[in-house]
């Protein structure tokens, strides 16, 4: 198993920006990537992925945080980070960490291979 710990939530004003960290008890290198978050009494939404594997950066956004959110990962830390700015109250949401297996490239955010959670983070934006 994948143990993943979130750290870095907390209660923001609106237009403030948090940032998240993920701590992967194995490497994120070889391996999809991914923040989600739930909203109360939303479904489970992805928010961003990546791919890290080659030199090349891939990521994955979902509409409504792109120009916002950037989604990196450090992987001589096995660590991932999602750099949230100008936070608006409907991102208020309990953010959670995900992987796949090892060697998985598709890496996006409607993709089902993400097999490894997080317990999750708490963001609250106020207005």
């Amino acid at each position: 198993q994948v143990q993943l710990v979130e750290s870095g939530g907390g209660s923001v004003q609106a237009g403030g920006s948090l940032k998240l960290s993920c701590a992967a008890s194995a490497y994120t290198y070889n391996r999809c990537m991914g923040w989600f978050r739930q909203a109360p009494g939303k479904e489970r939404e992805g928010v961003a992925t990546i791919n890290n594997m080659g030199s090349t950066v891939y990521a994955d956004y979902a509409d409504s945080v792109k120009g916002r959110f950037t989604i990196s990962q450090d992987n001589t830390k096995n660590t991932l980070y999602l750099q949230m700015n100008s936070l608006k109250p409907q991102d208020t949401a309990m953010y959670y960490c995900a992987a796949s297996p090892e060697w998985i490239t598709s890496c996006f955010i409607g993709s089902r291979e993400f097999r490894y959670w997080g317990q999750g983070t708490q963001v609250t934006v106020s207005s």
